[in-house]
């Protein structure tokens, strides 16, 4: 029985109300507490659809895979930074997307999460009423001040470390004068976050259901959001109205930006201004909102990645360069504005650059996130591939996983224009994505910041971004304040070799070049001039000969005549139906003698021979060693518009070395065979020059096999056209004529071999002579050229 001087506060034969689509799938977090399901109880109650969840049995990515529409964290036992499990972690990583809300240790949490500190109060509370003075907005709206609130704790959130970001709501009067005591909630200035010390869902709190309603009435991840959808007289939280208070300190001093337009606003602020107004109209659109992005990121279409400190150690210079896509900026306006993204990072990355910085913004520097994707794409299956750096204003998750689904392997992350906790949230959700982030500071107390924050790399802007002013011993000041661990960068106003050569040795680990390199004429000369000490790249120190398949082989006799003829390839064609179809015993036989016979001219092989560069290198320019043995011949099986599940069936049966698609068989299937592929197209058709597929376009002029000469205009066109791709050439060849067919396309060795079938054969049979005759025309054609 309670004592007469207790009232029962808890609802008595309740009837829940209707389920709210709003709080369709809440995620409560319980951290080892009894009333954490009287909680669930008073939340169901108010119509919420309502998933537990343990703190140490589910992970943050569980947690964002199930794509709560609130977030709860309950009371619990212990301290919050030692015995709340997944809570904090969740509470950042939710902070700003949807409301959160917690009770107890959950409200500790939220101090922890934004930097506050979590002490014993002196007093242990068991179950003790307290009236309750409150600020009556946000879980507070429409409830009359001191409310009796049930209170079970002897740990607290200090005044004194109270974060910038946080604002205490609620608290239990102190002194004489009312002053506050004991702090009882806390609210996000921005972010829709509130804490409660005090337990709700006890019998002893009055109204707690009416607390728990209003929580279920917020919408959005920030006061900003929930305005647009709720009246201002229900009492709620007034949009920034942390930026109406002229006594508020929400951000440092560091990063100080006005919200609302002034008239001596910086560009800087200008820009930011109309980025987050982009932002917010882009999130609106169907297919772009944020709940767009998390399914489709979940649904794994975002590019591979790599890591961008581990990247940033790989160069063949003593500075890792990164090379910067601007087309224009707010200091020099149009720089190169027809510029091609994907084109420019190709020339950066076979150039040298360990990083490609893709500027996104729109208005200001002419950047979209489309560059970033494509310039994303152009490197896909390159060897040693830069990361992609996404060079935006950024100040939300959203952007973030913007940039990963287009491609980025990281983001830059600007202290000047973010409050320290926002910085912090925005770090960690980075790299939740497996992203490190380039954090970028201009003074010795945002140095401190990125320090603080554990940034692995730290971006050293030498030109303030309040009077765009350069000065580029700005970088070397502030590198004394780093560890030997950081990679520091030196960004801005970087025009020449003089301007790197005290990075050199101060030990920068990289240089951020963008107008410089956009404007000059020769991007490769440029970059070797200005870092100089590049090593060589020595993936073409000898030209290669052309590779010769000899195709249509269907005896083993023919296939070691082939072989001893200097064959590189031995083709079989598995095609039923075909002249030179051969059939299964037979291949068996063709794949033994081909696996086992040596070349005339063997060579073999160490690692140790084998010599590595940092510099990345296209696509084609590493496949033609994947269709090339120096010990022995390769086996080509040819297929032609047959099933997939037969094609690997072959494959394996007959241990074939390379498969060769002749027909319209999706390119993408070359992803799906574990083999070298060969593909063929005609000189026109789209898709040859694809990376990350076929290990090499087969150039034929129609089935294959008919002697139909290929045009060969049509071939200089369609090579001229992509600079870096690399083919086989088949259709028509000859001993008479593969060395003029190769003179005359001579497109700087683009030709990585040559295909022949009925150009070697008398009367429809493989002739040795002929072989012999092509495979010595074919390897001549450049050599003696």
């Amino acid at each position: 029985m309670l004592e007469n001087n207790f009232i029962d506060h808890s609802p008595h034969q309740p009837e829940p109300i209707p389920r709210i689509a709003s709080a369709s799938n809440l995620v409560l977090i319980d951290n080892y507490d009894s009333f954490t399901w009287n909680v669930y109880q008073y939340l169901v109650l108010e119509g919420a659809t309502v998933a537990v969840f343990r703190n140490d049995e589910i992970t943050l990515a569980e947690l964002a895979a199930i794509d709560p529409t609130q977030l709860v964290v309950s009371p619990g036992p212990g301290h919050p930074t030692t015995d709340a499990g997944i809570s904090i972690e969740a509470i950042r990583y939710f902070s700003g997307k949807i409301p959160v809300l917690g009770v107890c240790m959950g409200e500790q949490c939220i101090f922890s999460a934004f930097g506050g500190e979590v002490k014993v109060t002196g007093e242990i509370l068991h179950g003790k009423a307290s009236p309750l003075c409150h600020d009556g907005k946000g879980l507070y709206a429409g409830l009359p001040q001191d409310l009796p609130v049930t209170r079970y704790h002897s740990l607290a959130g200090t005044h004194s470390s109270l974060p910038d970001c946080l604002e205490v709501t609620s608290w239990i009067a102190s002194g004489p004068d009312g002053g506050k005591g004991i702090i009882m909630g806390v609210r996000h200035r921005e972010l829709l976050v509130e804490g409660v010390q005090f337990h709700p869902e006890s019998i002893l709190t009055a109204e707690g259901r009416s607390m728990l309603k209003n929580f279920l009435k917020m919408k959005g991840g920030t006061w900003a959001e929930n305005e647009q959808g709720q009246d201002q007289s229900n009492g709620h939280l007034p949009v920034n109205s942390v930026n109406n208070n002229s006594n508020s300190s929400t951000r440092t001093g560091t990063s100080a930006l006005r919200a609302d337009p002034k008239q001596n606003e910086s560009i800087l602020e200008k820009i930011y201004r109309h980025r987050r107004r982009a932002v917010e109209t882009q999130k609106l659109l169907p297919s772009l909102r944020l709940t767009d992005l998390q399914r489709s990121y979940r649904c794994n279409v975002s590019p591979s990645q790599i890591s961008f400190p581990e990247r940033l150690k790989e160069s063949s210079f003593s500075l890792s360069l990164m090379a910067e896509i601007k087309r224009a900026s707010p200091s020099k306006g149009d720089i190169s504005l027809d510029v091609c993204a994907a084109e420019q990072a190709r020339k950066y990355a076979l150039a040298g650059a360990s990083v490609i910085s893709v500027l996104t913004e729109p208005e200001w520097f002419k950047g979209s996130i489309e560059d970033l994707r494509s310039v994303r794409q152009v490197l896909e299956g390159m060897p040693n591939r830069p990361a992609v750096l996404r060079k935006e204003f950024i100040f939300e998750e959203y952007q973030i996983l913007e940039a990963r689904l287009a491609g980025a392997d990281t983001v830059l992350l600007i202290v000047k224009m973010l409050e320290v906790n926002a910085l912090s949230r925005l770090y960690h959700y980075s790299r939740s994505l497996g992203m490190e982030p380039l954090v970028e500071v201009n003074t010795v107390e945002e140095m401190d910041i990125a320090m603080k924050l554990g940034a692995q790399v730290i971006g050293v802007n030498n030109r303030n971004l309040t009077n765009f002013k350069v000065d580029l011993d700005t970088t070397s000041r502030l590198m004394e304040k780093t560890s030997k661990e950081t990679i520091v960068c030196a960004l801005s106003g970087i025009s020449g070799p003089k301007d790197v050569e005290n990075y050199k040795q101060s030990g920068v680990g990289a240089v951020l070049v963008g107008e410089a390199l956009m404007r000059a004429t020769n991007i490769t000369t440029f970059i070797d001039e200005l870092l100089g000490d590049s090593e060589i790249n020595d993936f073409h120190e000898e030209e290669a000969d052309v590779l010769v398949k000899i195709c249509g082989t269907r005896t083993p006799e023919a296939a070691k005549a082939s072989i001893e003829a200097g064959a590189d390839l031995v083709g079989i064609i598995l095609v039923e139906g075909r002249m030179r179809y051969v059939p299964p015993k037979v291949a068996v036989e063709i794949s033994k003698v081909v696996h086992q016979l040596k070349k005339p001219t063997a060579q073999i092989t160490s690692d140790r021979d084998a010599k590595e560069s940092s510099k990345a290198v296209d696509y084609f320019d590493h496949t033609p060693s994947l269709i090339h043995r120096q010990d022995r011949a390769m086996l080509v099986g040819v297929f032609q518009n047959q099933s997939l599940s037969h094609i690997l069936a072959q494959q394996k049966l007959l241990n074939l070395d390379i498969v060769q698609l002749h027909g319209s068989e999706p390119i993408e299937w070359a992803s799906l065979i574990p083999v070298p592929t060969i593909r063929r197209f005609g000189p026109e058709d789209p898709g040859f020059g694809l990376r990350g597929y076929h290990a090499l376009p087969l150039l034929d002029s129609a089935a294959g096999g008919t002697g139909q000469m290929l045009d060969v205009a049509a071939v200089r066109r369609s090579l001229d056209l992509d600079r870096g791709v690399r083919v086989i050439l088949a259709g028509g060849l000859n001993p008479g004529n593969v060395m003029t067919v190769l003179r005359q396309i001579d497109r700087g060795s683009k030709i990585a071999a040559v295909d022949v079938s009925s150009g070697v054969e008398e009367d429809g049979i493989q002739s040795v002579e002929k072989i012999r005759e092509f495979v010595k025309a074919a390897k001549a054609a450049y050599r003696d050229s």
